[in-house]
């Protein structure tokens, strides 16, 4: 059922070819996810939570460019084009990335080029798929011989969900969101709209109103059910503290409902927002100018 999107994947690392003998430059285009059903089910005795949810990729991309250095070169430095990111660029997941390989394996020096397109702090693990991509294309482009297993554990070591990003494909995600099976869903015959209002919620906020708890029906099974009946079943709790602090984002959800979709929910921590439709809508970037909008193909 997931041939197409992984023989997608696979075509983005076959494509990632080097471009001339003397300089060895590798690219690949990464995803962003949503997630389908988010539950925090109890806090564990390191201060982290435990959560079952579903996460689902969908084709809103990064890219990432990798070039050779000659080993007197800096081990890893980083360009930043596209959509600014705050703060030190070697703290950037992608460099820690590196880093964390080439404590173990002989790699040499890189140059990397981020085009970031992922909207940031949405809740779509932009930062967690450059991690998993970077994993990924250093294996490829080193000839490392990880195995799925091996950089999923390498990439759980950088951030809960970077793991999801090594095969990107649907899954159900249990512990930190770094226990991964995967889950037999299709959305290729809907539309899935992404609204972002400017609003950044950290993690810390996020948690705060958490209270842990199991939920009634587990989003595995849900994920199961025709899409018409997720309204009521599927929830993320993280809206239960955040749509009261913020309510631009519980208006944005209503307002995806209003205009047909047959799911709607925030992704992640927030703050964006996704719906699912069976056609596609055609006033969402209209309806919220001030927003960030996408419409992908599920």
């Amino acid at each position: 059922m997931w041939n197409n999107f992984i023989n997608y994947l696979d075509k983005s690392l076959k494509n990632a070819t080097f471009v001339n003998v003397n300089t060895k430059i590798m690219k690949i285009e990464t995803c962003a996810k949503i997630n389908l059903g988010l539950n925090i089910v109890r806090k564990r005795a390191d201060g982290y939570h435990d959560l079952e949810t579903v996460f689902y990729p969908v084709k809103i991309h990064d890219e990432i460019e990798i070039e050779q250095k000659n080993s007197q070169a800096e081990a890893c430095t980083l360009c930043i084009q596209g959509h600014k990111i705050e703060g030190n660029p070697q703290d950037n997941l992608i460099v820690k990335a590196y880093l964390l390989l080439a404590e173990k394996y002989n790699i040499p020096p890189i140059h990397v080029t981020l085009d970031k397109q992922i909207p940031m702090q949405a809740g779509m693990g932009g930062g967690s798929a450059d991690c998993g991509y970077t994993i990924r294309l250093l294996n490829d482009m080193f000839h490392l011989g990880l195995s799925i297993e091996e950089m999923q554990r390498h990439a759980a070591k950088l951030g809960a969900d970077c793991a999801f990003f090594i095969t990107a494909q649907p899954s159900y995600a249990e512990g930190i969101g770094d226990i991964l099976t995967p889950v037999d869903l299709n959305l290729n015959d809907y539309y899935i709209a992404i609204v972002k209002p400017p609003i950044a919620i950290s993690t810390k906020e996020a948690f705060a109103g958490i209270h842990a708890k199991a939920p009634k029906m587990n989003c595995k099974e849900i994920i199961k059910l025709p899409i018409e009946q997720w309204k009521n079943l599927l929830v993320n709790d993280f809206e239960e503290s955040i749509l009261p602090q913020h309510p631009i984002i519980g208006q944005i959800k209503q307002s995806l409902y209003d205009e047909g979709a047959l799911y709607a929910a925030m992704s992640g921590s927030g703050s964006a927002l996704f719906g699912i439709f069976k056609n596609a809508p055609h006033a969402i970037s209209e309806l919220f100018p001030d927003c960030y909008t996408k419409i992908v193909k599920g």
